[in-house]
């Protein structure tokens, strides 16, 4: 799911800002922008990581700004740069050939000119590491917060399907009387009203009308949306539990349509359909 923290500590001399985003994504993804002086400290960052966030395409940045932004020189290897320099000099000697440019050769040859390797002490690393702490509890907040939010409009949507279903219970009993009048008319019509064996009638039309019977389908849409928000209200990570029985209300909804034979529940089930939709597209930001 979507998070992001930032967290900054000045020490004087150095300030310190540690950036994580994330992105909806179904395992973790973790990338790292490090300075080079915390290379070493990689794996330490991306183990902090694993135990702290399930899931995500996480970006996490450490920024060190100096306050003197002092040039560190370089340093020069004098006697080995003597050495090469008199080399080159026989060389181009015995070669008749000019030596304008031999210092500048010289320079470029190995180890002449060594640079100070940046290291980070055990203070510095800590100081980072706390602002990596407080940058994660304002990760995880937002993450919290955004979760209540999600919570609140699956338990909304959810309440519309139920909603919807109290709706198909008012509009089921209505089926009947229309069911017998069209069956009639069309008996009617094909072999004469005075044709038609009453008894034979009632019984065809009992058995077609126990074939969309959805008295089960109904309970267990009902049962299968409130096991959804019980899920939901626990603690532990529910994302792909939520999903699973997602796809069972679904099931039930979609027998419903089938079996309604009737166009003001099938507008009731579209609008369920319809729900469900938007909560399976939020349930991809439930981890």
């Amino acid at each position: 799911m979507t998070g992001y923290g930032i967290a900054s500590f000045d020490s004087g001399k150095t300030k310190y800002t540690v950036e994580i985003k994330s992105l909806n994504s179904k395992f973790l993804e973790l990338s790292l922008r490090l300075p080079k002086i915390f290379s070493e400290k990689e794996f330490q960052l991306r183990n902090d990581c694993s135990k702290q966030i399930d899931r995500g395409k996480v970006n996490l940045s450490i920024n060190v700004e100096q306050a003197n932004s002092n040039v560190k020189a370089a340093g020069i290897d004098r006697e080995l740069l003597k050495h090469y320099y008199n080399q080159l000099k026989s060389v181009s000697d015995e070669l008749n050939e000019p030596g304008g440019n031999l210092l500048q050769l010289a320079l470029g040859l190995p180890e002449v000119v060594k640079y100070e390797e940046d290291t980070v002490s055990d203070d510095e690393w800590k100081l980072v590491e706390k602002t990596f702490q407080q940058a994660m509890a304002a990760f995880q907040q937002f993450r919290s917060d955004e979760g209540n939010v999600l919570e609140q409009d699956i338990k909304y949507r959810i309440g519309i399907i139920l909603k919807n279903l109290e709706l198909v219970e008012v509009e089921e009993p209505k089926r009947v009387p229309v069911i017998r009048e069209r069956l009639n008319q069309f008996l009617s019509e094909a072999v004469g009203a005075e044709s038609i064996d009453k008894n034979r009638f009632e019984q065809e039309l009992i058995y077609y009308i126990d074939k969309l019977d959805i008295t089960e389908e109904k309970i267990r849409l009902k049962a299968h949306c409130e096991y959804f928000v019980e899920t939901l209200k626990n603690a532990d990570a529910n994302g792909k539990k939520l999903g699973f029985i997602s796809q069972e209300i679904g099931r039930e909804i979609n027998t419903l349509g089938s079996k309604a034979n009737d166009a003001n529940m099938q507008k009731l089930v579209v609008g369920m359909k319809e729900e469900l939709e938007k909560i399976k597209e939020q349930l991809l930001n439930v981890l």
